[in-house]
């Protein structure tokens, strides 16, 4: 069958992934933890506070820089972990979704690219505002010209669209069943774009067993940027967001929900109710290396009951490299789909890889 032998290729993938991201890299000692990158200010006055520093995981980094030192990489990694931490990161994200039509039973591919900065905003000495900005570019096996030429016959109504369950709210193409051939030509451009603010104290808040509990609480809002008609839902939408993070040594949590309901945008478009849950969760193997995955699990308030809910799992791994000055993660995912809708277009299973480059929070001032 098509979809076991993709299948396979993609387990295959993922594990080639998973033993080139384990190898040691050039100048990485390959027996113990990751080493501190020898530094100018070693050799000044300041080089006791600066090894102070560094021996110190969770030191502030603003500290750490004004003392004039520099950020070890096992401390931008973990920072990076943090979610809602005084880090800049920007998000190089491709995922391949396996989509398969129900009527037909033929599946095809979905590619969607999402560059999304994150960066935070110091509001006053007890809380930041954490923004996230989303921007996608996606490539859906459906041919907008053909949906534009096609006449409806008498009583069959006009070509219906709505957010293509399995898949994020980040790019959204049509999954209700369409009088065109589904899988056949391909529309690519630009999706629409996104903007999350999440208010987060500054301070974490720690547990009895010495891990910490992160939160926020936001808003989100979808902007109707689409370039056609089948790479978005044709709608403004808004809603609340909330933010959970459980912190350990070696386990790291939580989720990003998202709801977004439409407010204004075409009428002749389907109305936009759907929840959408950023879930991670990863396992440190050591400082810079973590194996785990967050997929989105997506729910659909506009479908029936048989076809609201999308749950992926998945597994992956990810590690931080440091390239000069600049710490850049890599990771590469696979998310297996265990519920999808039973009467409507849905994800099968996805590959997802991303590069993540990072600084401090603190090296520009005007988030401070």
């Amino acid at each position: 069958m098509k979809f076991g032998t993709e299948l396979r290729h993609a387990l295959v993938f993922v594990a080639t992934g998973i033993m080139l991201a384990a190898l040691p890299v050039h100048g990485e000692d390959p027996t113990g933890p990751e080493q501190a990158p020898e530094v100018e200010e070693d050799t000044g006055g300041n080089y006791e506070q600066c090894a102070r520093f560094r021996a110190d995981i969770d030191a502030d980094l603003g500290e750490v820089l004004r003392a004039g030192c520099e950020p070890t990489l096992a401390q931008m990694s973990a920072l990076m972990d943090n979610p809602i931490g005084n880090v800049a990161m920007l998000f190089n994200q491709y995922d391949a979704y396996s989509i398969e039509d129900p009527e037909s039973g033929v599946d095809e591919f979905q590619h969607n690219y999402m560059l999304l900065f994150q960066f935070p905003k110091k509001l006053n000495s007890n809380w930041n505002l954490i923004n996230r900005v989303v921007f996608n570019y996606t490539s859906v096996p459906l041919d907008q010209d053909d949906i534009d030429d096609f006449e409806p016959r008498p009583g069959f109504g006009e070509v219906d669209y709505q957010t293509l369950s399995g898949v994020s709210p980040a790019s959204s193409p049509p999954n209700t069943p369409l009088p065109v051939e589904l899988f056949e030509g391909r529309t690519t451009n630009l999706g629409d774009s996104y903007y999350v603010g999440l208010f987060a104290p500054n301070e974490p808040t720690f547990l009895s067993n010495g891990a910490k509990f992160l939160w926020g609480l936001g808003f989100d809002l979808g902007f109707d940027t689409a370039a056609d008609d089948v790479l978005g839902t044709g709608k403004w939408t808004a809603g609340p967001s909330a933010l959970g993070v459980y912190m350990g040594d070696v386990f790291k949590g939580g989720g990003l929900i998202q709801h977004y309901t439409d407010y204004a945008g075409d009428g002749d478009r389907d109305d936009v109710n759907m929840t959408n849950i950023q879930t991670f969760y990863y396992w440190s193997l050591n400082e810079t290396t973590s194996i785990g995955a967050g997929p989105n699990i997506i729910a659909n308030w506009e479908q029936n009951s048989d076809n609201t809910w999308t749950v992926p799992v998945g597994i992956g791994i990810s590690k931080t490299f440091q390239v000069g000055k600049i710490p850049i993660r890599v990771g590469l995912e696979y998310h297996h789909t265990i519920i999808e809708p039973d009467d409507i277009p849905g994800t099968d299973y996805s590959v997802r890889f991303y590069i993540i480059p990072a600084a401090p929070s603190a090296l520009f001032e005007w988030m401070q």
